[in-house]
């Protein structure tokens, strides 16, 4: 019992230890961010091997799941005779968490992966050692880049998803189930409001936020060479999926207080 409680201290402690370098690490982040010359071209890097090249999975991430949640939702709805309601529902789901949430799941997968194993790489290869031996600041040069790419886009590519996923709800729901297209789009239109998609728009924005600081404190603080590195990938990986997950609870809570 003794060891127990021991253990569980240590985990405490390890765990608060940890929250409190990576909040260090986020106040770094952004006083370079907000006070030090950009990178532009660092910058416009970073945002086409985020954005051009996560398009592909994007869309068929997107694609599929408004095809999928339509063609569920047919099949309660028509039960009920107001399957014209499919529009509404995709496009509600897709706005205000599917969008946002599958968009951050998969650029954690995509992008948060590559970051953590790039610098991790860098970091046992000591070139993180070189870069401060030359006066640069590594977060500056390397995770500013990154942060900044990761906020701006992934607005955007969830914009991109929730657009697919309509798209796919619509041919489902219109093509294949029959359903009146006039109907089905009035439907999305009148319950789709602004409202819905800054909610999934600033959503986005905490979930790009939480992979680009994640990935790169995980491969900064990479060590072990390279079993070091694959651990430091898949903890970036693991780390960020959950508290995407989290973040999007909360996110949700705060909405309907505040009735967004």
């Amino acid at each position: 019992m003794k060891g127990w409680f021991a253990g569980s201290g240590r985990g405490i402690l390890s765990g608060v230890e940890h929250t409190g370098r990576v909040a260090i690490f986020f106040g770094q982040t952004l006083q370079f961010g907000l006070t030090a010359r950009w990178k532009w071209k660092n910058i416009i890097e970073q945002m086409v091997n985020i954005g051009v090249g996560s398009l592909p999975v994007i869309m068929i991430t997107g694609a599929f799941m408004g095809m999928v949640l339509a063609l569920q939702s047919y099949y309660q709805l028509h039960k009920l005779a107001v399957e014209t309601g499919i529009g509404a529902l995709v496009g509600l789901s897709m706005a205000r968490e599917l969008g946002p949430v599958m968009t951050g799941i998969m650029l954690t997968a995509r992008v948060g992966a590559a970051m953590a194993a790039e610098l991790g790489t860098m970091k046992v290869t000591e070139q993180i050692d070189a870069l401060q031996a030359l006066a640069t600041n590594p977060i500056q040069y390397l995770v500013v880049p990154r942060f900044l790419s990761c906020l701006i886009l992934a607005p955007l590519l969830t914009v991109y998803t929730v657009f697919i996923g309509v798209t796919g709800g619509y041919l489902i729901g219109v093509k294949m189930m029959g359903i009146n297209s006039a109907f089905y789009l009035s439907h999305t239109v009148s319950l789709v409001g602004p409202a819905d998609i800054m909610t999934g728009l600033i959503k986005a924005v905490f979930f790009g936020m939480i992979i680009a600081i994640v990935s790169c404190y995980k491969g900064l603080t990479t060590t072990g060479g390279a079993e070091g590195v694959g651990k430091a990938t898949t903890g970036a990986v693991v780390t960020s999926s959950i508290l995407i997950l989290i973040a999007d609870f909360f996110l949700t809570i705060i909405f309907k207080i505040i009735n967004m």
